[in-house]
């Protein structure tokens, strides 16, 4: 489905009505990245970053809402990105403090981090969303087309903290920002 577009996003959540009725676990995994240096980004460069990674995620949860409170299980995973926490971006000298081509990226991703803080909390207010957890996860520097093939872990070992907070159990926390070692201060 295109996360940019209302029609893709509806057509995708009717697919699953009609084929299973509810979803279990969605995955919030689209994003883009538009390398500019900082001093050189406008605001309408911050468009399609904004729209897919933030934008996009809320029109697909907004979405699938109403097949996630069918499901007793629901798990919403967000992905996020090492990018998004403060205390690594005003380190002095390190990557993401000198990474002025992620922008926007690293924003829209620390959005992510908050609307999955008050998602959370609105699915605890709501009955029929208390069983939905929700968490952002970092799945650390994965090589990936995003950063061409420079990060130093693989897809599997990008994957196992979203597959762990995907099929976290009942007990298990939400609204919180996790990497595979647990909870990430930002």
């Amino acid at each position: 489905m295109d996360i940019t577009d209302e029609v893709s996003v509806r057509k995708a959540a009717q697919f699953v009505e009609d084929e299973y009725g509810r979803l279990d676990i969605l995955v919030n995994n689209a994003g883009v990245l538009n390398r500019k240096p900082a001093i050189e980004v406008s605001a309408d460069d911050m468009r399609l970053e904004f729209g897919t990674n933030v934008f996009g995620l809320v029109r697909v949860i907004h979405a699938m809402l109403p097949l996630l409170r069918e499901s007793s299980a629901a798990r919403i995973v967000n992905i996020s990105s090492d990018s998004a926490i403060f205390a690594k971006a005003t380190e002095q000298g390190s990557m993401f403090a000198r990474s002025h081509e992620s922008f926007s990226y690293s924003a829209t991703k620390t959005a992510v981090n908050m609307l999955t803080v008050k998602y959370a909390n609105a699915f605890l207010d709501d009955p029929e969303l208390a069983h939905v957890k929700i968490n952002a996860v970092t799945p650390g520097y994965v090589a990936t087309d995003l950063n061409g093939f420079q990060g130093h872990r693989s897809a599997d070992e990008g994957a196992r903290a979203p597959v762990y907070w995907a099929t976290v159990g009942d007990d298990g926390e939400t609204g919180g920002f996790f990497d595979e070692n647990g909870r990430v201060p930002w």
